[in-house]
């Protein structure tokens, strides 16, 4: 066991034997109204980030930190359990039917749900959602773009939605409507599929999916990004893409809790984009955020060994929570293209990786397991990675496929580059220990270039890379997730243009066959091994280097009340509240209305 395994099992002890009592000793001010069942209104909750938010427009997020900040603003027709991730509950909706032949849905909406104000809207007073909203926002989806970087989520579910994608081309606007999508009232709408799809509603409730008006995107055109317009808990105030966002309440919103509150309880949500994960610790410890996600291994250990220092009877003022991510760490090959084209290659430095190393001695243990079977985390109940036969360590392998590939002393292995964001040092810290592996292990020279993760993202779409680190955080809890991102319809005809989310432009026959099925199942079971069939040739092919399969940590100040942890790192905002508010707080909340 390391010593992050081992100092971590004793802080945890320690923690949570206290978080739950423990006072700051300050007074509730008069200024937090209480709610029933002891629930508070008012506070700010503060929190940081590590890298900008690349847009806030719907079709166009594609990245964890965008995704964050967005949910929010804007809802879906339905939306995750924050506890329990495997499940979805209707959010804009007040009912639904489904067909027989399981292949059209019939949404009533609820009413009197109205969009945050703003000077898109007539006298700058947010209008009622209606379904109207529906069939604009999914059309908008089945719409070439390139702000819209989620088409392939929907082209073989919508009925329609290829031949309306293939006619919107060259911004023209089709002589017809999208086919699968009917306004029956104000209040109704029917989305038809293509096939039966077990996953549909799930898939509504992912940020693609989520609605906003028409008027925000013609007022605001490309600039929409950065004016959010939604119907959800929290409307955008103020933004300043390097340093920090600031979301105020929805005081219009249509939700209240069990007990009957309205929602949401907290005034405001801050989020600051420091970088320097040391500064972000210090911030917190000083009393200035209230959460942080995803430190250094280090710096766990110290906050951890300073409260072991006081003592077991001194209570710690937050909590320590942790939970297995649907996250998975790894590199992408451009598959299409150079020296990655060869899949003897690609195999050759996927069994040169020790993946123990990096995970217990350059991340300390900040991870569950190293990735050695494929691309889909542990996480999922009736998919059993174990199945799926990976790339664990194997020098004679490695050397055995490049010897395969044509490389040797007489004709060395040219020199690749790795493209990868810092995320403080974390990422830098393996790549290095990657450039030392394949080095010793294959004499393959490795050059790091490191890049701000905008710049990534966008030359990861463009495929302006051979070697390219990535990650992929699930945004619906299904094996599928992960494994669409490989599926070769969605790899464009033209090398020119952007793959999304493809983007290591793999392509197989065998493969999308077996995916297909998966799609088409009758069941979840059913789908589920499909999907390991599917994952299990894909691993033969090597796309990816899969590295590690990730853990959520998350300190949280012990006042924050109603935030569970989740393997999605799904944060629902909206029944948020303070068990008690200190004085920083109220004094943000007051400047805050």
């Amino acid at each position: 066991m390391n010593i992050f395994k081992s100092i971590l099992l004793l802080g945890i002890t320690t923690i949570f034997l206290w978080s739950c009592g423990a006072q700051t000793g300050q007074d509730r001010s008069q200024e937090v109204k209480e709610a029933k069942a002891g629930r508070n209104y008012g506070g700010v909750f503060r929190l940081n980030e590590t890298e900008n938010i690349k847009t806030l427009f719907p079709p166009a997020i594609a990245d964890a930190f965008s995704y964050r900040v967005a949910t929010p603003i804007f809802e879906g027709l339905f939306t995750f359990d924050q506890a329990d991730i495997s499940k979805v509950h209707p959010s804009l909706v007040a009912d639904y039917t489904i067909s027989d032949d399981r292949k059209t849905y019939t949404f009533k909406l609820k009413e009197g749900v109205f969009f945050h104000d703003d000077p898109c809207f007539a006298e700058g007073k947010g209008r009622e959602f209606t379904a109207e909203d529906v069939k604009f926002c999914l059309t908008k989806l089945c719409t070439q773009s390139l702000q819209n970087k989620n088409f392939p989520a929907f082209k073989d579910l919508i009925l329609g939605a290829q031949e309306y994608y293939d006619a919107s081309a060259n911004g023209n606007v089709p002589a017809f409507e999208l086919k699968g999508v009917k306004v029956i009232d104000k209040y109704t709408v029917s989305v038809e599929l293509q096939a039966p799809n077990a996953l549909f509603l799930v898939t509504l409730a992912r940020p693609a999916a989520f609605i906003y008006p028409k008027e925000a995107l013609e007022k605001y055109g490309l600039d929409v990004r950065i004016h959010p317009v939604g119907t959800g808990p929290f409307y955008l105030n103020t933004i300043d893409e390097d340093v920090s966002v600031t979301l105020k309440k929805n005081r219009h919103y249509h939700k209240t809790d069990k007990y009957n509150n309205q929602l949401p309880f907290i005034d405001a949500i801050s989020i600051s984009f420091i970088k320097d994960k040391k500064t972000e610790l210090l911030e917190f410890k000083k009393g200035k955020l209230d959460m942080i996600y995803r430190l250094p291994t280090e710096y766990i250990i110290e906050i951890l060994e300073e409260t072991a220092a006081k003592g077991a009877n001194v209570p710690t003022d937050y909590m320590l929570q942790r939970v297995p991510e649907m996250l998975s760490q790894y590199l992408t090959f451009r598959n299409d293209q150079g020296v990655f084209q060869d899949v003897n290659v690609r195999k050759a430095i996927s069994f040169a990786i020790d993946r123990h190393r990096i995970l217990d001695f350059v991340l300390n243990g900040e991870g569950y397991a190293p990735a050695e079977q494929g691309v889909t985390p542990p996480v999922f109940e009736n998919y059993d990675i174990q199945k799926i036969k990976g790339y664990p360590l194997n020098l004679d392998s490695a050397r055995y496929y490049l010897l395969k590939a044509g490389y040797n002393k007489r004709n060395p292995f040219p020199k690749i580059k790795l493209l990868l964001n810092a995320e403080g040092d974390r990422n830098t810290y393996v790549a290095m220990e990657l450039q030392k592996q394949l080095k010793d292990h294959l004499n393959i020279d490795l050059e790091l270039q490191i890049l701000p993760f905008s710049q990534l993202l966008e030359k990861s779409f463009s495929g302006d890379f051979n070697l390219i680190r990535t990650a992929w955080l699930a945004d619906y809890p299904s094996p599928e997730n992960f494994l669409w991102q490989f599926y070769g319809q969605h790899v464009p005809e033209d090398p020119n243009q952007q793959s999304v989310p493809n983007i290591g432009r793999f392509k197989d026959q065998k493969y999308d066959q077996l995916f297909e099925k998966a799609l088409s199942a009758g069941s979840l079971e059913e789908a589920n091994q499909y999907f390991t069939q599917a994952e299990n040739y894909l691993m033969t092919q090597a796309p990816i280097v899969a590295l590690w399969y990730d853990e959520g940590y998350r300190l949280v100040k012990n006042y924050v009340q109603n935030f569970p942890n989740n393997p999605m790192q799904y944060r629902d905002y909206s029944e948020v509240y303070f068990q008690h508010d200190p004085q920083t707080h109220i004094s943000s909340a007051s400047s805050a209305e």
